[in-house]
């Protein structure tokens, strides 16, 4: 950061205004005036919290999507399918032992066995050949596509989260002044915020085995020089198939957080592949604090444009990837190759 605000001062400083401007808005009470030009507080509340866990989901899908695409430089169009599967199998899961947090290792561990498959079988096999694993895989993920309109059928479905977690928890931000001046406090639900904290330590873990642990600079290597490194001695494809299972693991957890707050429908894997394209191109291929960033931007424009420019929110996400692309092609937090 001080790097970054040492070669671009104009850009940090228009940001550090921002980020002020930002917070003033989530936690000062708003004066009549702004309330009669940007709406009710709460409803902007609800819209910037629902922005940022819909960014969480993004980032647990975009996460493996970016381990998988970014590092490895696999194309796998169909981590869609992945997440889609593990929400099915989640809720499967949930529904016959009433346990939602069974679910999570349960659906990791098989949809982890099917990413080792998928690496084992079809990208081992071509390695380098990105328009091949791009037709590959887009085969694979209308014929998983149609096994799972098969089983499940063309019903939404929803992953019963709790009791615990269950209702709103009431947080520290004010969300309106009542008529006896008494401040009125946002209420939130609950799970939420629960998954909101769990990717936020999902996403730490992930950052410092890659740049903390030899495991990581095992993966980097490997990316940046296969064959020296197979020349060492270290089995880097043993190293990708790990890497290539918790990527795909991960997607399968997304779908279960996916499938508790909101629903479970054919589409959604179309949808959240789109989603984790459009995140890792504006974070940066392979970069975990950048699809985290990517995330979060996206989900904050899909709600914000939702409330406050309906007829515009479709492509308010396009159109941020494409000025990325314009001005920083490897995105904002990737490194140029």
């Amino acid at each position: 950061m001080h790097r970054f605000a040492t070669r671009h001062p104009v850009w940090a400083f228009v940001i550090a205004i921002a980020a002020v401007l930002v917070l003033w808005l989530i936690f000062a009470p708003w004066p009549a005036g702004l309330e009669q030009v940007m709406g009710r507080k709460r409803v902007f509340l609800n819209a910037v919290f629902g922005g940022i866990t819909l960014g969480a989901l993004y980032f647990l899908v975009a996460s493996g999507f970016t381990l998988i695409f970014g590092l490895m430089r696999n194309v796998n169009l169909a981590h869609g399918s992945l997440y889609l599967i593990g929400g099915y199998l989640g809720y499967e899961v949930s529904d016959a032992t009433g346990s939602w947090l069974l679910a999570f290792p349960v659906v990791f561990v098989v949809v982890a066995a099917l990413g080792l498959v998928l690496q084992h079988q079809v990208f081992r096999r071509m390695e380098g050949q990105d328009l091949r694993q791009t037709m590959v895989t887009i085969g694979l993920s209308i014929v998983l596509a149609d096994i799972m309109l098969w089983t499940w059928g063309g019903q939404s479905y929803t992953v019963l989260a709790p009791d615990w977690l269950s209702g709103p928890v009431e947080l520290p931000i004010i969300s309106g002044i009542g008529q006896d001046g008494t401040p009125a406090y946002l209420r939130y639900p609950s799970v939420r915020i629960a998954i909101l904290v769990a990717a936020i330590l999902i996403g730490l873990a992930m950052w410092l085995v890659l740049n903390r642990t030899r495991l990581g600079m095992l993966i980097r290597a490997g990316v940046d020089d296969r064959e020296m490194l197979a020349a060492s001695g270290v089995r880097i494809q043993v190293v990708f198939l790990g890497v290539f299972a918790f990527g795909a693991g991960l997607a399968g957890i997304a779908g279960i957080v996916g499938g508790t707050f909101q629903s479970l429908s054919p589409g959604e894997d179309t949808r959240f592949l789109l989603a984790s394209l459009v995140v890792v191109i504006v974070g940066g291929m392979g970069s975990i604090p950048g699809a985290a960033l990517g995330a979060v931007i996206i989900g904050l424009a899909e709600q914000l444009g939702l409330v406050y420019a309906p007829t515009y929110s479709v492509v308010s996400t396009f159109l941020i990837m494409a000025v990325v692309l314009a001005f920083r092609p490897q995105g904002l937090l990737g490194e140029g190759r």
